[in-house]
């Protein structure tokens, strides 16, 4: 994913009510951004920190601007949620993602099998089966480099994984697919002592048939790009 222009910079003063973050710019003015992440961003909300940011152009939109990336102690990273989804979408059909090649047709926000949920991608061939996949963004990490999922308890999250159990149990290919948006991750495994019971439920899933893959990123101010294959440890 090429970002042109490139992301600005400034520092972080602080993230409040959750959508909103406050940088201090390079010639001493504050500016207000939007802060695209509904987590709690454990270890990439630091106060003081530098952060990336975009310019959406559009004066119409309250605040204009866009937090895209955090550069924590442990890695600079991608703190926009809503780029994991176009990361994968982008590295599945260039085929990146190994166990999602061969596929000719993908889709985005398609409803899943039982009604109850949106997967962010479908993959169709006429010589293989159908496959639904959900992307999480991972952006908590440890000083060993073990990245986790999700950093706060997340009933959303729980209910995807029960889709992609249904999904599997009709014939169809169900995967959960963590997109690392944290350069300092080099393995991921889902956050049991932040929820528990969604770890537990991706255990069950996988036992189930779910697949579980991870991938990490390059993350730079002109390019975010899903790279290598990262293990997952349940």
């Amino acid at each position: 994913m090429i970002i042109d222009p490139p992301f600005a910079q400034g520092v972080l003063v602080r993230r409040y009510k959750r959508f909103l973050a406050d940088l201090e710019l390079p010639d001493g003015s504050t500016l207000t951004v939007h802060c695209p992440n509904t987590g709690a961003m454990t270890g990439c909300a630091e106060p003081g920190s530098e952060a990336w940011y975009s310019d959406s152009g559009n004066p119409k939109r309250k605040y204009r601007h866009t937090l895209e990336v955090v550069c924590a102690s442990l890695g600079r990273v991608g703190v926009n949620t809503g780029r994991a989804n176009a990361l994968v979408a982008e590295a599945v059909s260039a085929g990146r993602v190994a166990p999602l090649a061969g596929y000719e047709i993908l889709r985005r926000e398609v409803k899943s099998p039982d009604g109850e949920a949106r997967f962010d991608l479908s993959l169709h061939n006429g010589s293989r089966e159908d496959a639904f996949v959900e992307v999480k963004s991972m952006t908590l990490a440890d000083a060993q480099g073990i990245g986790y999922f999700p950093d706060a308890v997340s009933a959303r999250a729980l209910k995807h994984l029960g889709s992609l159990v249904d999904a599997r149990q009709r014939g169809l290919r169900a995967v959960l697919v963590f997109c690392a948006q944290h350069t300092g991750i080099r393995e991921a495994r889902p956050a049991a002592h932040v929820d528990p019971a969604y770890a537990q439920a991706l255990a069950d899933a996988q036992a189930l048939g779910v697949e579980v893959y991870a991938y990490g990123c390059v993350v730079e101010p002109g390019r975010i790009e899903l790279m290598c294959e990262l293990p997952v440890r349940l």
